[in-house]
């Protein structure tokens, strides 16, 4: 290999290191329960206009995370990161937060808001006992595109939970491997 091979991907994995930091620093400072609990809501009623297929969704989940901005970046590495709120019957019970880890062709930056409703006791359970939620491992997710969302309702509801993102602003663009996890935090 080159040199110039080798300097241009080490300037590469600086530029990814420093996209990663400052788009994931700026969640450092971790929001107040009470502007969790406001901004939860306010990204649940976006999702319900957009989506009333989500609305109707809603009615029949046991409960509902609610991450109402994600930031992620990325180039060759990537990560993610955001805090959210578990609600059940319309209340605020629980605090979790979003890490994501990526590898592969990826460049950009974005923020957005992901809501997953918990279908079954199987999935409210998994997640109160395990000491995180890794989607692909337990409770099946299905994320559900605009497509999807037209042709779902309550009588075809079969999976353990339905992932909407809504809110997508920046840009990315990526073909890679992530993983996600979810964890119960303390009150912020």
């Amino acid at each position: 290999m080159t040199r110039t091979y080798h300097v241009i991907h080490d300037s590469l994995l600086a530029v990814a290191a420093v996209l990663l930091l400052s788009a994931l620093g700026s969640s450092a400072s971790a929001a107040t329960a009470e502007d969790l609990d406001r901004d939860a809501a306010q990204a649940l009623q976006t999702l319900y206009k957009a989506n009333p297929a989500a609305d109707a969704i809603s009615r029949k989940a046991k409960a509902i995370l609610v991450f109402p901005k994600i930031l992620k970046a990325g180039l060759v590495f990537g990560g993610g990161y955001g805090e959210g709120v578990l609600m059940k019957g319309g209340h605020v019970t629980g605090y979790y937060n979003s890490v994501a880890a990526s590898w592969g062709w990826q460049a950009g930056a974005e923020s957005y808001a992901y809501v997953v409703f918990l279908m079954s006791d199987k999935a409210v359970n998994y997640l109160a006992k395990s000491k995180g939620w890794e989607f692909g491992v337990g409770p099946t997710v299905v994320v559900v595109n605009e497509g999807m969302a037209k042709n779902l309702s309550t009588t075809t509801l079969k999976k353990d939970a339905y992932a909407f993102i809504t809110d997508q602003q920046g840009l990315m663009a990526s073909l890679s491997i992530e993983g996600t996890k979810i964890s119960k935090i303390r009150n912020p």
